[in-house]
């Protein structure tokens, strides 16, 4: 998977100060995200990052800018009801990073798929070629004209409403306008998209464009149900990346499944408390998330520079730029 490799720091029951905290019963598996664990752990300090301790979803490490910081932390919240994080019960201990012993493995316990329909997720469909050379380059061109927004590992972009990475939501109130001409082509082509049925007359009405250098990747996540619909068009552009899609099938906490077919104990796949599945996203390709992919499996991206896919090793392009187009739910009044 590409995890950061933390381990105990050297001291007494590794005591060594570190900004780095391992912090138990904590994660994606018990229903709290990492956006949500980085805000709450935001109250101590910057935090650099949240990264999967293991396999397990309910382990994680929690990296900040200043050791203090991770102090601070420890001190407040280990061995201790957590409220903003459901009540649990947290169990920290200091981490350190160990360092590499060689360019880290490219392999993945998973294997990668090149169609959408070997992983048996039903309502996730992938198109190789959705748009021609051309059209890549001319949409490449076109939000390079625009200002990029930074935030800490990628640059992006908002059209009809801004996505707020804090609150992991949007204010529907807050129009930004109509969607930009030059992704018109795009969404013509979308209305045209093979199983969509009745869903192909809803407007899609919003678009975050996505910039990734090298090694950056996404966290596991679901998007905001209350924000958006249930249809979600991700367009990928100048670089290709794996997309891993994860299930957890031992907690009651996220959607049931309703047609899953390789949901059985014996799935030779199953890692741990969840099931897993990848899939290459070539250059051009559009990946729609409906139904059971949209509500019921995490998707992320790893953060890796080589990808193995199909026992070839695929370096990822200077960069990756994704146009993901979305529904905003409308308010009721």
């Amino acid at each position: 998977m590409g995890l950061p490799r933390f381990g105990r720091p050297k001291g007494v029951g590794g005591s060594q100060l570190s900004p780095n905290l391992y912090v138990a019963n904590c994660g994606p598996a018990v229903g709290i995200s990492y956006e949500t664990i980085a805000l709450v752990f935001g109250a101590f300090g910057e935090v650099s990052g949240v990264h999967a301790a293991d396999e397990s979803g309910a382990r994680v490490v929690v990296s900040f800018a200043e050791e203090g910081s991770a102090r601070a932390a420890m001190e407040a919240l280990d061995g201790r009801p957590c409220q903003d994080l459901g009540g649990r019960s947290l169990h920290i201990r200091y981490s350190v990073l160990r360092p590499p012993t060689s360019l880290g493995p490219v392999n993945d316990s998973v294997s990668v798929s090149l169609m959408a329909s070997e992983l048996n997720i039903p309502g996730l469909y992938l198109l190789h070629d959705f748009v021609s050379c051309k059209e890549e380059k001319d949409l490449l061109a076109a939000v390079d004209e625009r200002p990029w927004k930074n935030l800490s590992k990628r640059r992006v972009q908002h059209y009809g409403y801004e996505f707020c990475y804090e609150t992991r939501n949007v204010d529907s109130k807050q129009h930004l306008g109509e969607l930009p001409s030059f992704v018109s082509p795009v969404l013509e082509k979308i209305s045209m998209f093979p199983s969509l049925g009745d869903a192909a007359n809803k407007v899609l009405n919003q678009l975050t464009v996505n910039e990734y250098p090298p090694g950056v990747g996404l966290s596991p996540h679901i998007d905001t149900h209350s924000a958006f619909e249930g249809l979600i068009f991700s367009l990928s552009l100048a670089g290709p990346c794996i997309m891993e899609f994860r299930r957890y099938v031992e907690r009651g906490w996220l959607p049931k499944a309703s047609s899953s077919t390789d949901m059985n104990i014996e799935n030779p796949e199953r890692n741990s408390n969840f099931l897993r599945r990848a899939v290459y996203l070539p250059p051009r390709s559009m990946l729609l998330l409906s139904g059971e992919a949209r509500y019921a499996w995490h998707h992320y991206i790893p953060h890796h520079k080589i990808d193995m896919v199909k026992d070839r090793m695929i370096r990822r392009g200077s960069r990756r730029v994704s146009f993901t187009f979305r529904e905003i739910l409308e308010l009721i009044h």
